[in-house]
């Protein structure tokens, strides 16, 4: 149990410290397919890497099962090109100029590779140098940055290859996975405060899109509790706020030297729990391998300059069948994350009229703040439909969601670019945020619209 007068006085105290970190309103993109690939995304490049297309399972197509044909070192050296090349100086310009403020940056648990079981679990090696080298840009534009565990340890959502894996065999939702997870939060929360090209994170994401049937998803709720824990408790370790945050320790984390901090602090600590003090040990050889390979110290100089990082999770009503809510984890800043597409089905039917009238009287922000997960930003998103859309319609469309997700702090738009060849086809069209600029579709300037009143004819119609 956290004491309740260090809760208050730190949750009061951070949360100014915050609303520095987190743009006032979040005009961004993914960089989806970068650090966590998706054939479908790129299929030229994909099948010349040797890669299957159109498919998922009992096929190459997903990370998992390209390393596991292909063998380690070859499949290293065709992601280390990829990862060279899918984003580059070329793309943060372009979204600079096309004024974007955030990215949000799917990852996969095996960017920190001693969390990877070798014998069983394949995945490529070396991302780690490549999200250092992305962020490093980005912090240069002056871009912000979400860090989103994209991809967890044991698969979260089943087929998909967005989590690396494409399998019906999920075991996120387990003690030992759920253990994993907070190694890498512990991990890429320190980073985030110790190597100064991660300056412009200012948020972590806990999970992307866990299987929406809470019954399915036993012990989500403690996990989130866990996850925030674990970042205060790094952060608190690293000197980060002004608050006094009492992990019932005993230790001198005035220490010169951050892994001989988190050892003592974590064992004199009174209060806490079992899972965090685990997760803050295993933690300290990865930082230490990590320092080493990405050249950054493990002092403090950095890191008491920093503010204290979003913890960051799908919002409560991703889920149903009375789900866990994320608020109820909060120990300072937090951001909520939730993600709509019409192309999948479900949401309102295949026309231009069911569309509109959806998303203008949409009210996920206000159901939201209702249960106190606010701020709420739409991670993702895009301009795909279930029929075929015309030009026209697309400028609606694509101000008509703007105009609903900008209720909230903001939108990510999915995804920052795909391929353009022949075997993508008009793909770009529609989910490709440059090109949805370059086609005129998506303003210019991110925070404006063609029409400001597209929605009147269709408000209070639902």
């Amino acid at each position: 149990m956290w004491p309740l007068v260090a809760f208050g006085i730190f949750c009061s105290t951070m949360i100014l410290h915050a609303r520095a970190a987190i743009p006032g309103k979040i005009y961004g993109v993914n960089l989806g397919s970068w650090l966590v690939l998706e054939p479908w995304m790129l299929p030229q490049e994909w099948s010349d890497m040797g890669g299957d297309s159109n498919c998922c399972s009992d096929c190459i197509g997903s990370e998992f099962s390209f390393v596991q044909a292909k063998g380690q070192s070859t499949a290293d050296e065709k992601f280390k090109t990829h990862w060279s090349t899918w984003f580059t100086q070329h793309d943060v310009d372009a979204l600079s100029a096309a004024g974007i403020n955030t990215v949000r940056i799917p990852l996969g648990y095996w960017i920190v590779e001693r969390l990877v079981d070798r014998k069983s679990e394949y995945f490529p090696r070396g991302g780690i140098v490549h999200l250092q080298r992305g962020v490093k840009m980005l912090k240069e534009a002056g871009i912000s940055v979400i860090l989103d565990h994209h991809a967890l340890p044991g698969v979260q959502t089943a087929n998909q290859a967005f989590t690396g894996h494409c399998t019906a065999d999920v075991e996120f939702y387990t003690s030992y996975n759920y253990q994993r997870a907070l190694v890498w939060t512990a991990v890429m929360t320190a980073i985030s405060h110790l190597d100064s090209n991660f300056q412009s994170v200012f948020a972590v994401e806990a999970v992307n899109e866990p299987i929406m049937d809470a019954t399915q998803t036993p012990g989500y709720g403690d996990f989130q509790k866990k996850f925030v824990q674990t970042i205060r408790a790094v952060e608190f370790i690293l000197g980060i706020g002004d608050a006094v945050f009492d992990l019932g320790t005993d230790a001198n984390v005035s220490s010169t030297n951050v892994t001989a901090a988190i050892s003592a602090s974590v064992g004199s600590s009174k209060t806490m729990s079992s899972d965090v003090k685990n997760a803050l040990l295993s933690s300290i050889p990865i930082l230490v391998d990590l320092a080493q390979q990405l050249d950054f110290r493990l002092d403090f100089a950095l890191s008491r300059k920093r503010q204290p990082l979003v913890a960051n999770f799908m919002d409560v009503n991703w889920q149903f069948n009375d789900p866990p809510n994320p608020a109820d984890a909060a120990i300072g800043p937090m951001g909520y994350d939730n993600h709509l597409y019409y192309s999948f089905g479900g949401v309102a039917d295949p026309n231009e009229e069911a569309y509109l009238t959806s998303i203008c009287n949409l009210q996920r922000v206000q159901n939201d703040a209702a249960v106190g997960d606010s701020p709420l930003w739409f991670g993702e998103w895009g301009l795909p439909t279930q029929f075929d859309a015309s030009d026209a319609f697309l400028y609606k469309w694509a101000d008509a969601q703007k105009l609903a997700y900008s209720q909230g702090r903001g939108w990510i738009f999915w995804n920052f670019k795909t391929e353009i060849s022949e075997q993508a086809g008009d793909l770009s069209r529609q989910w490709s945020y440059l090109d949805g600029v370059k086609r005129g579709y998506l303003t210019a300037d991110p925070s404006a619209v063609h029409d400001p009143n597209v929605c009147a004819p269709y408000v209070g119609k639902d």
